[in-house]
């Protein structure tokens, strides 16, 4: 796009300056001669007047006289009666020529060396090509930032519209000043909140029906296990099959819910989690020192786990944003294998979350500091489409568990989840 808007504005400046340069040399050269021949002209029609002056009292021609008037590089020829009279020196090869009639039936007969006619037609030449250098120039350096302000905001609804795809539904209150780029963004805005909305009830949905139905089996399979223990054997028969049944119902349920939590990570690769966390804390260090905090990191070297770069990001972003806004004194971010997971940490000095808004921290909308209520809920949101979890463990400090890379994930081989870090 950039590049694009970039050629044709600096095409239709190579054109402009062509169709109205190459004109306006041929008019600035003629031009340049007609002043030339207008001053020749001029000079012979007052040499005519005063000879015919001479010829007309009965004196003699004197070329003396009219000398003031005749250019010092020129040649004066007259011609009267068949008599020729000349004065000044040879123009030349190719001399600019002015010839004036006289009243007494002569000619008067201006010659100048054509030379410096041409060095001033070069002059004026190279001026104004100068000119259309310098006004293509002007017209690139237009065409540069007219580019750059038209192709860096579509460059960054482009990216919006990635981190939406890759589950970050954040608003972005960034707008450029462009109407029709400005709506764009609220419309990516307004998706953003549909899809997280969307997303929380789908998941909200699934753990109900999950807990709900793993409840009513696991009652089942007690009542079935009691009836399997009667001594009518028929009755005993019929309660085993039931009970049969009832664990393939149980291991179907659980294959749908780990295909279901399969489905949503299917995006998470292998991650250098350590090189990842050292990326995100050089980015918020700057504004962590702009108001007087310190932004600490103790990140393990090594850690592998499967996630999302994007989505981790984000969701360290809003922790990280968090602690900026609400906690105090000196924060660390830091990262270390657990049991089975990676174990991703951000903590402040400050009080924390109070015990009463605990349990509500990471319901959308709910917010103990002025905010909107919605960053923590996209932050866990963005975490678990990734099999992860996020949790407040401590009043001030939020942890992450990301499930750990395997062998057979770095090695390139498809990775299946068949459960949810615990």
């Amino acid at each position: 796009m950039r590049k694009r808007l970039l050629q044709a504005t600096l095409l239709a400046v190579a054109v402009t300056a062509f169709v109205l340069g190459i004109p306006l040399v041929v008019s600035a050269l003629k031009l340049v001669e007609d002043i030339t021949r207008g001053d020749l002209s001029g000079r012979a029609q007052q040499i005519a007047t005063r000879l015919d002056e001479q010829v007309a009292a009965g004196e003699p021609i004197e070329l003396s006289n009219v000398r003031l008037v005749v250019p010092d590089d020129a040649r004066l020829t007259v011609r009267i009666s068949d008599r020729t009279y000349t004065y000044g020196t040879d123009p030349g090869e190719d001399p600019l020529v002015e010839t004036v009639s006289m009243v007494q039936s002569g000619t008067v007969r201006l010659a100048v060396p054509s030379s410096p006619v041409r060095t001033q037609q070069l002059q004026v030449a190279g001026g104004i090509s100068l000119l259309a250098v310098l006004s293509a120039a002007t017209g690139g350096f237009v065409a540069i930032v007219t580019a750059r302000r038209l192709a860096d905001p579509l460059r960054h609804v482009a990216d919006r519209a990635s981190r939406l795809g890759a589950g970050d539904f954040r608003p972005d209150p960034k707008r450029h000043g462009v109407p029709e780029l400005d709506r764009v963004a609220d419309a990516l805005d307004a998706s953003g909140a549909a899809l997280s909305q969307l997303m929380q009830r789908e998941r909200e949905l699934v753990g109900d029906v999950s807990h709900q139905l793993r409840s009513r089996l696991t009652a089942l399979q007690l009542r079935l296990e009691a009836l399997a223990e009667t001594e009518d054997e028929e009755t005993a028969e019929e309660a085993g099959a039931a009970l049969e049944q009832a664990e393939r119902l149980s291991g179907v349920l659980d294959d749908l819910l780990a295909a279901a939590t399969a489905a949503r990570a299917r995006d998470a690769e292998p991650l250098d989690v350590s090189a990842e966390l050292s990326g995100v804390a050089e980015e918020w260090r700057e504004q962590f020192r702009s108001q007087g905090r310190t932004l600490r990191q103790r990140i393990e070297k090594g850690l592998l786990a499967r996630a999302t770069p994007a989505r981790l990001r984000e969701a360290l972003g809003v922790l990280l944003d968090n602690a900026l806004r609400h906690g105090e004194g000196t924060v660390t971010l830091s990262a270390k294998y657990g049991s089975g997971t990676v174990l991703v940490q951000v903590a402040d000095s400050g009080g924390g979350v109070p015990e009463e808004l605990a349990p509500h921290v990471f319901t959308r909308g709910f917010s103990g500091g002025g905010s909107t209520g919605v960053g923590l809920a996209l932050a866990r949101a963005l975490v678990e489409a990734d099999s992860g979890r996020l949790e407040l463990s401590r009043p001030a400090t939020f942890e992450i568990y990301l499930p750990v890379a395997r062998a057979d994930d770095v090695l390139g081989v498809p990775w299946q989840t068949d459960s949810t870090p615990r």
